[in-house]
C-alpha cells in the first residue's frame, strides 16, 4: 500500500507541476491587466578600472602642467576618450615626469626623447617631432588604437603594450594622478 500511495502522491504532483507549467503563464497573461509599455533608456556606465598597486604622485610645475594638458588637447583632438587621456599620462609620468626631454647626453637611455621618451631609431618620428608634446601624443596614441581592447585592460598593460618597456609594470602607479589630472584638465 506504501507504494501505491506514494505512485498516487507522485502522479498528483505531476500533473499539478504539469498544470501550473501550462496555465501558470496563460493565467497570468490573462490576468494582467493591459498598458501602455513605452521603452524606458537606461544609462549604463561603465567605471574606469581602479588603480593597480600602489600610487605614487608628484607635485607638478606650470611647464609639467602645461604638458599634461598637451597630452589632453591632443587626446580630445584624435576623438579619443578620456581613458586615453588618462594611459597617456600615466605614461609620461613614468617615462619623463612629463617634462619633454631632450638629448641627456650619457644619462639619456639610448636615443629616447620627450615626453614619452620614444626614439627616433625605433621610427617614433625626428628628434624634432618627438619633442612636440602634440606629435608625440599622437604618436603614442596611434599606437595605443591599435591594441586590441586597451579601453578595457588595465593601464599598465594598455601603455607597455605601447612602449615596450623594461618595466612593465611601472605605469601602474601613475594612474591615480593621471585620473585626476585629467578630471581637473579635460573640459578647460
Amino acid at each position: 500500500m506504501n507504494t501505491i500511495f506514494r505512485k498516487s502522491m507522485l502522479s498528483v504532483a505531476g500533473l499539478a507541476f504539469a498544470g501550473g507549467v501550462f496555465a501558470g503563464p496563460i493565467a497570468a497573461h490573462a490576468a494582467a491587466p493591459t498598458m501602455d509599455a513605452k521603452p524606458v533608456a537606461v544609462a549604463v556606465q561603465t567605471a574606469a578600472p581602479k588603480p593597480q598597486g600602489d600610487q605614487s604622485h608628484i607635485t607638478l610645475n606650470d611647464e609639467q602642467t602645461a604638458n599634461a594638458k598637451a597630452i589632453i588637447a591632443a587626446t580630445k583632438k584624435a576623438g579619443l576618450p578620456e581613458r586615453a587621456a588618462v594611459i597617456s599620462i600615466a605614461t609620461s609620468l613614468q617615462e619623463s615626469k612629463l617634462e619633454n626631454l631632450g638629448h641627456l647626453g650619457d644619462a639619456n637611455d639610448h636615443d629616447s626623447l620627450g615626453l614619452f621618451q620614444q626614439r627616433p631609431t625605433s621610427g617614433w618620428g625626428t628628434p624634432e617631432q618627438i619633442t612636440n608634446p602634440e606629435y608625440s601624443t599622437t604618436a603614442f596614441l596611434k599606437g595605443l588604437r591599435q591594441v586590441d581592447g586597451w579601453q578595457d585592460m588595465p593601464l599598465t598593460e594598455a601603455a607597455q603594450t605601447v612602449q615596450v618597456s623594461a618595466y612593465p609594470d611601472a605605469y601602474a602607479q601613475w594612474e591615480q594622478q593621471a585620473t585626476d589630472l585629467v578630471a581637473q584638465h579635460w573640459n578647460s
